[in-house]
């Protein structure tokens, strides 16, 4: 009896990840293909779309050789993106220009003149986000004035995932969660707000036709079948938000249920059943029908262990090369052996700016405490609280509109670590829980596609069959009292160096 299957594809920041679930959640085959980040000038970071698509591609017959998956198995796609994709493509489909994605930072003065010709306030109630350049209206409006050949030639602007919907099936989309990227998106009724698109000098027009995440947009095409390898026919949903459909791979489907992501970059998704509005923090629309998620999202993520062990963890990688497993074990191992405050030495993880709850495209990264007894391990350790200590105030922020995260659901890299994940139940207070997948996005995607063509009868069904926790860390009391007091020290250090930030980047520019 052939098996059937769902493809869950995920076009994330380093890369394109793939993988093919039974409809149980068991892992039929996985693959990841990376592409480049461009970076022309300071602040400006950009990909190469049709490097998404042909990762897709590669990726996809790749898992069809090596897993020995017959495309006909594949009952349905579901896409999950990277957010804040800026891409601009004709009336064929073709990008007009490299994509500027969420890191890029170019368009402050054009946020700054959204504040002043809107105002922040008014522009945050309509769409429960504040004006920022990482966001895509500030960039839309940088290519109006700064390239008005790619924007008047733009039909429409399309999100990653809904770059790849259209790649596949010929159609545009628009799914609800991402739509909160554009700031003429209603965030309480799910609509454009066409006037103040105008307002903003913007043409409705070109955004797509929005979608519910788990809708069928349409089939894969005879091209896209024949670059794919994919079967011609096969249905495709819209998908949607990488953190959303994260968050729905690592079950969270109930209000107050929290996920925690601990990828590249980091943050947290707490679901809630009303759009509940931080002027700090980031609001979308979840994955399912009806619900919100309030989300804090940070720079300073797994990334900031990969830069240590990339440029200065030459010990670390010796050790692992002689033991034969990968540096972030050995680097999980020092970490351990250091006791809860690395003996003074603090971490603030803005490696590349922060997003909430500061949102200071300028803040960097800072080691305070520094002394001749601090070791490898130390630095280790510092980095890790420290990226804790960013979780615990973005969830402290989203206690202010009474948003309660009790527990947490930990995905991504860093959670496969249990020292890391248990310095982090120990920061924020929580029970953190583990699920036994490491591929919550694309599980979620998929199940998005599941839920699509009729696999689950609903979403509750669809995470009872394909998550299930693996370990649970319950918070140390003493060790929490303890972060408790750093926690207090990390935010007054920000508060006290954030013109001295302003300072460095006049500097340095």
């Amino acid at each position: 009896m052939r098996r059937r299957l769902l493809l869950g594809i995920d076009i994330g920041t380093s890369g394109c990840k793939l993988a093919a679930f039974d409809f149980e959640g068991q892992v039929a085959g996985t693959v990841t293909m990376k592409y480049k980040t461009y970076y022309p000038h300071f602040g400006y970071v950009e990909q190469d779309a049709g490097e998404w698509w042909r990762a897709t591609c590669d990726g996809i017959q790749a898992m069809i050789r090596d897993y020995g998956i017959d495309p006909g198995e594949i009952a349905a796609v579901g896409v999950a993106g990277q957010s804040w994709s800026c891409l601009p493509v004709d009336e064929a489909g073709v990008p007009l220009r490299n994509t500027m994605i969420w890191l890029d930072r170019r368009a402050v003065e054009q946020a700054r003149w959204m504040k002043e010709k809107l105002g922040e306030d008014r522009l945050i109630a309509l769409n429960g986000n504040p004006v920022d350049p990482a966001y895509i209206v500030p960039k839309m409006l940088w290519l109006k004035e700064n390239e008005p050949e790619v924007y008047n030639r733009a039909h429409k602007f399309l999100q990653s995932n809904a770059f790849i919907v259209f790649k596949l099936t010929g159609i545009y989309s628009q799914d609800y969660s991402q739509g909160y990227g554009f700031h003429f998106f209603n965030i309480s009724k799910g609509a454009w707000d066409e006037g103040v698109a105008g307002e903003l000098g913007l043409s409705p027009e070109k955004v797509a036709p929005i979608y519910n995440c788990h809708e069928v947009v349409g089939e894969v095409t005879r091209q896209a079948a024949g670059e794919t390898g994919l079967c011609e026919g096969t249905p495709v949903v819209a998908g949607g938000l990488d953190a959303a459909c994260c968050t729905l791979g690592a079950g969270v489907i109930r209000p107050g249920q929290t996920q925690e992501q601990g990828g590249q970059a980091g943050g947290m998704s707490i679901q809630v059943d009303q759009p509940l509005i931080h002027p700090k923090l980031i609001l979308s629309y979840h994955v399912l029908p009806d619900q919100w998620l309030l989300q804090g999202g940070t720079v300073g993520g797994a990334g900031t262990l990969k830069w240590f062990d990339e440029r200065l963890g030459a010990g670390a990688r010796q050790v692992a090369k002689e033991r034969g497993i990968s540096s972030f074990e050995v680097m999980s191992e020092e970490a351990g052996q250091i006791k809860p405050g690395s003996d003074g030495l603090i971490f603030l993880p803005y490696m590349a700016g922060e997003r909430s709850p500061i949102w200071n495209s300028k803040a960097r990264g800072v080691f305070f405490g520094l002394s001749y007894d601090k070791t490898e391990a130390h630095i280790i350790r510092s980095i890790m609280e420290g990226v804790g200590y960013s979780l615990l105030h973005n969830l402290d922020t989203a206690e202010e509109v009474k948003a309660y995260a009790r527990e947490l659901v930990s995905v991504g890299g860093a959670s496969n670590s249990r020292v890391w994940t248990q310095i982090k139940a120990d920061i924020t207070g929580r029970p953190i829980h583990v699920p036994s997948s490491d591929h919550a996005t694309t599980l979620g995607a998929a199940m998005l596609a599941g839920m699509g063509v009729g696999v689950y009868k609903d979403f509750e069904e669809a995470v009872n069959r394909t998550v299930h926790i693996q370990r649970t860390h319950i918070p140390d009391e003493s060790n929490h009292r303890i972060y408790r007091r750093y926690y207090e020290l990390y935010i007054e250090l920000y508060n006290r160096l954030k013109d001295c930030f302003d300072v460095l980047h006049e500097l340095s520019v």
